[in-house]
């Protein structure tokens, strides 16, 4: 496995016409599952998790690199490793510590002043250690909260974009413009594409998609190649999650819980992620083939 920097490998994408997956694994069980998607598709990759998804699945920061750094030699892929949503400084000086080379500061909820003041903290700290910074901008809901009526409220302002870029040196930004967190509740869910291409006018950096799980896939690709270039980091949690319990019929279990289960249920469930990933490499995010060649 070839590790990369995450800014040169979604630079990359965004040249190229097509975006990188950014999978939330969950657990450290399912992180071959995603690279070995991956490694089938000839696709560069970013495995990821959150700090809920670290109290939910009773995991640590460093039990997921460990294990992330424990199987490279397995695969034949380009590679990053990602903390996504996080709010605590501390959890993100600990995956910083355990080998993450991306971490992500969600002060979104923060007023914009406030926002910038923590993104910057947190920049200066991962910099210094040579780990990129993602942070938000907006408001990302849930599915399960998403406003029927109006929710330009929440969406990323693009000068506010520029402003926020120049004073926090952040390496990627999140943008709010109509995805959500979750199962959506309706079949495509709107996605403000004007706004997305103001805020690509005015700020150069890539730029990431949260809540891709569930979209359709012409809007992911819109999404990827509108003018100037659109996203090019796209998040994917959900499906992962929904394919791999469906298959061994269970409720969500911790990490230490997983380990425990059936080998074989266990690998048929894998498999069945490994193949959600594939297609969402091949057919949303179309980066199959893109990255290295054997």
């Amino acid at each position: 496995m070839k590790t990369v920097p995450i800014v040169e490998m979604l630079k990359k994408a965004e040249e190229g016409g097509y975006g990188v997956g950014s999978f939330s694994a969950r657990n450290t069980y399912l992180i071959d599952a995603v690279l070995q998607a991956a490694q089938n598709t000839c696709s560069p990759v970013i495995v990821q998790i959150s700090a809920n998804e670290f109290n939910w699945f009773s995991v640590t920061a460093k039990e997921f690199a460990d294990r992330f750094y424990a199987v490279a030699d397995r695969y034949d892929v380009e590679a990053v490793l990602h903390l996504d949503h996080t709010k605590e400084i501390s959890i993100i000086k600990d995956a910083i510590a355990a080998g993450f080379q991306s971490v992500m500061i969600d002060a979104s909820q923060k007023e914009f002043e406030e926002n910038i003041r923590i993104t910057r903290e947190v920049v200066e700290y991962a910099h210094e250690r040579g780990v990129a910074v993602e942070a938000e901008l907006g408001k990302i809901g849930a599915t399960d909260k998403i406003e029927t009526d109006n929710d330009e409220s929440l969406y990323t302002d693009p000068d506010e974009a520029e402003e926020f870029v120049a004073r926090t040196g952040v390496d990627t930004l999140a943008v709010s413009i109509g995805t959500a967190h979750g199962v959506y509740p309706v079949k495509n869910p709107k996605i403000d594409f004007d706004r997305l291409q103001a805020i690509r006018k005015k700020v150069s950096l890539p730029l990431v998609l949260h809540g891709g799980s569930g979209l359709p896939a012409e809007t992911v690709k819109k999404a990827i190649t509108i003018p100037g270039g659109g996203v090019s980091k796209i998040n994917i949690a959900t499906d992962l999650e929904q394919a791999f319990l469906g298959s061994l019929g269970c409720e969500r279990k911790t990490n230490a819980e997983i380990w425990k289960l059936d080998p074989d249920a266990l690998a048929k469930a894998a498999d069945a992620v490994r193949l959600v990933v594939e297609d969402k490499i091949t057919n949303f995010v179309c980066s199959a083939q893109r990255g290295l060649k054997k």
